[in-house]
């Protein structure tokens, strides 16, 4: 029998193992708990615990508390609830809409609200199913099995996303004799699942899960009704429009359709911030300055320079500065924990200076605008454009501290409108597995990268987890303190990006340690028809991440 050769990377330990030896079989060398291994790396992709292995390999355990980790357990206590919900309410189902914090809203299918004890029964079940220490396997069905099976069990959603799919057998996992499309790998057994609780929430229920990093312990909840209230419109804008899920949208891509989803699309965004902009005319005597504020590749700048046309179509007249030009420079910038430069605090910035010049500014006085130079890491008080407040003025502030009122501590609150840009789209794979908004910013921030800033995919997916890191420090915490709430997603958009990520993570080889991620973004871009660029309006927001704008950056 032939044999392969398997490095443990973790415990620098090596075997020889039969050909076709089942990863489940080989976890002990790690020294690790099993009840610490969510999942496996073999040869830099991450791979579920019942993987045959063929090849000789590199093999790492993807620990509970990694970020991949805590994904992987998010996913499986989704597929769990979907079991749950098959045995309490077979006739209704659940549909997963948008995260809330470190939780998933969930409605009924049907579009009820749940009834009292309703939330009830579906988490005794769930936790039935943990308790049972039921094993979860993948396994291959034929195509045309797959798509009755689904049709039979009225995953119609499901059905429907396998049109854009051609390969001949199609991959679920199975538990407890249920059966859902593989999207990502799930944990080797339910009874992993030691942490989670089902609450009602609005017409639906959240499913809460523990945060990256916090083992398996539930913080507790802490609501966001003003993100919460953009997804729930943009859902229902969603139901409305006929687009809900990918399978939806490649129907329309099919059939040749797709431009005018396209206008739709671009016309609702619009009338979105047309909305602010009326907001912000009516406070017009109060307000001074317009704080924007959002995570990496949530199209500030876009959405900044639309917002800018929509208040002059109100009558006023805005002026932009941007927070780079603010930065101390790199001798007087400070070190994160690894001793690097930490460009993502708030004390990168001088902050004294901002508001001194602001103060300025709203006493009638000119100003010139500093000047910093990225290529030397350094900055100059003068050098900048000149600028003075005059009737019907109002200031436009764009960065990712615009909503921390430290920022402009010296301004009166009353006189600030505080705006969150963030990309959430409201597209699901299908009624169980959802699209993570953070895949649609890095896919945004990838494509961009490529095109304006020479980075590879490599160097984006090795960058983004600290970019996250910095959101959760920055941004995340002061969302809710917003005055209004912009969402510059396009349901379209992630069938435009493949059409330029897909070769760019093609490129990234195995013997990169980026490339577990590389083949999971693949891997859900397969289930999107792709919308050539030339689609895309040139006022698009996602004009700023492919190129081809009608604004100057």
């Amino acid at each position: 029998m032939n044999n392969i050769t398997i490095n443990f990377t973790n415990s620098q330990k090596t075997a020889s193992c039969a050909y076709g030896t089942k990863a489940l079989d080989i976890i002990e060398n790690f020294d690790l708990p099993f009840s610490d291994i969510a999942a496996i790396k073999v040869n830099n992709e991450i791979r579920p615990l019942g993987t045959t292995l063929f090849v000789n390999a590199a093999v790492e355990p993807v620990l509970l508390d990694s970020p991949e980790g805590a994904m992987i357990y998010r996913r499986t206590l989704s597929f769990v609830l979907a079991i749950a919900a098959q045995k309490i309410i077979p006739k209704n189902g659940v549909f997963i809409g948008h995260s809330l914090g470190n939780s998933y809203y969930y409605t009924f299918s049907s579009g009820e609200k749940p009834k009292i004890g309703d939330v009830e029964k579906l988490s005794q079940e769930m936790q039935n199913l943990i308790n049972q220490d039921l094993p979860i396997s993948f396994k291959y069905l034929s195509y045309k099995e797959a798509v009755q099976m689904f049709k039979a069990n009225n995953q119609t959603d499901t059905a429907l996303l396998l049109e854009q799919r051609s390969s001949s057998r199609i991959r679920v996992n199975e538990c407890s004799g249920y059966m859902d499309i593989y999207i990502q790998p799930l944990l080797a057994r339910t009874s992993l699942l030691s942490a989670f609780e089902l609450m009602p929430y609005q017409d639906g229920f959240l499913l809460r899960f523990p945060g990256i990093g916090k083992g398996k312990t539930l913080d507790p909840f802490v609501d966001e009704p003003q993100v919460f209230g953009v997804y729930n419109n943009y859902k229902n804008w969603g139901k409305l429009i006929g687009v809900r899920v990918v399978g939806e949208l490649n129907e329309r891509i099919t059939n040749r359709t797709f431009q005018e989803y396209i206008r739709i699309t671009e016309a609702n965004q619009a009338r979105r911030l047309a909305d602010i902009a009326r907001q912000i005319y009516e406070k017009r005597d109060d307000i001074k300055i317009i704080l924007i504020a959002g995570p990496s590749s949530s199209g500030k700048t876009t959405s900044a320079k639309r917002l800018e046309i929509e208040l002059m179509v109100c009558g006023l007249k805005p002026i932009s500065i941007g927070l780079d030009d603010y930065y101390r420079g790199l001798e007087n910038t400070p070190k994160d924990e690894k001793g690097d430069p930490d460009y993502e605090t708030l004390q990168a910035l001088d902050v004294p200076y901002l508001n001194e010049q602001l103060q300025a500014l709203f006493h009638g006085e000119e100003i010139s605008l500093p000047v910093y130079d990225f290529k030397t890491s350094s900055r100059t008080k003068t050098g900048g454009r000149k600028i003075k407040l005059e009737s019907n003025n109002i200031l436009i502030v764009e960065g990712i501290h615009g909503l921390n009122d430290e920022l402009t501590y010296s301004i009166d609150r009353n006189s600030k409108f505080k705006i969150y840009i963030s990309a959430l789209t409201q597209l699901n794979l299908d009624d169980h597995n959802r699209i993570p908004t953070s895949d649609n910013r890095l896919l945004r921030r990838m494509v961009r990268d490529s095109q304006f800033r020479g980075t590879d995919a490599s160097g984006t997916l090795k960058m983004w987890p600290k970019v996250q890191a910095g959101e959760r420090k920055y941004i995340f915490p002061f969302q809710n303190s917003s005055d209004a709430t912009f969402n510059s997603a396009l349901d379209y958009e992630l069938s435009v990006l493949k059409y330029y990520a897909d070769p760019l993570l093609r490129a990234v080889k195995p013997d990169k340690s980026e490339y577990a991620e590389t083949s999971r973004l693949l891997s859900f871009l397969e289930n999107f028809t792709p919308i050539p660029p030339q689609h895309v309006p040139g006022t698009s927001i996602l004009r700023e991440f492919i190129g081809g704008s009608e604004f100057k950056y």
